[in-house]
């Protein structure tokens, strides 16, 4: 019986270490507009709809062209992972149904979180996904993704 339990606790710490370990390296992401867009706030539904071409406008009426970051990487898988909550097999599987039946394209896409803010606050109609440390004035956050 003592075994039992020792192995239980080895069990538990060592899960409660991969949480700890997991939740250390994911990095905060912020869906972002132009810092002269006029949308303040978006929930989850309404970002990924947005990003899966179901909508292709804001709340407000404007037009909303989506940016994604370059695919395989880390920030896109979590971004999709955590939204849409589908993995990068699932990702492509979907857009591979959405451009063969003429319903979809996928977003734009530019090279990492500089490149994605810069296109993002020069256009007032995009919307895109970045590192939370790589904000700055001229994008504003609309949702924090969790």
């Amino acid at each position: 019986m003592p075994r039992k339990n020792l192995r239980s606790k080895k069990l538990r710490w060592l899960l409660a270490l991969c949480l700890t370990l997991g939740s250390a390296q994911a990095a905060d992401l912020v869906v972002i507009v132009s810092a002269r867009a006029p949308v303040m706030a978006l929930r989850t539904d309404q970002v990924a709809d947005i990003f899966l071409s179901e909508a292709n406008r804001f709340p407000d009426g404007s037009e909303a062209i989506a940016v994604d970051q370059s695919i395989g990487t880390p920030v896109r898988d979590e971004f999709y992972e955590r939204i849409a909550h589908r993995s990068p097999a699932l990702m492509k599987a979907y857009w591979t149904k959405m451009i063969f039946t003429g319903r979809g394209q996928p977003p734009r896409e530019a090279g990492g979180n500089a490149a994605v803010r810069k296109l993002v606050a020069d256009n007032p109609g995009m919307i895109g996904y970045i590192e939370r440390s790589a904000l700055d004035p001229s994008v504003r956050p609309v949702l924090v993704v969790r």
